[in-house]
């Protein structure tokens, strides 16, 4: 089970999108209503669990797994707050638009 105490059913996934910046590379810091929006806005996420059907629509053989980065739909799913207090979301397969093979 995953720290979240959160297990997503049938074809939903749980992620956890990457936190909004508070300053940029330069050192400014961003304002609060700012790094508010973009935290909503952000698309970039780490999957935490998958449904047992999740992915296999896909075509893919196996479905990506927990730990996987990946681009959801800027809107997709519920925000949830799980047990250890961190925030996720909660949605369809269908959001997650493209797995990111390597990040620098």
């Amino acid at each position: 089970m995953n720290p979240s105490g959160i297990e997503p059913l049938d074809l939903k996934v749980l992620v956890r999108p990457d936190t909004a910046e508070e300053k940029t590379k330069g050192g400014i810091i961003i304002p609060d209503n700012t790094r508010d929006r973009n935290k909503f806005a952000v698309i970039k996420a780490t999957l935490v669990q998958s449904g047992s059907n999740a992915f296999k629509e896909w075509g893919l053989g196996n479905a990506p797994a927990p730990g996987a980065r990946i681009l959801m739909a800027q809107y997709a799913g519920a925000r949830v707050k799980g047990q250890d207090n961190e925030e996720y979301v909660l949605m369809n397969d269908e959001d997650v638009i493209a797995l990111i093979k390597e990040e620098k």
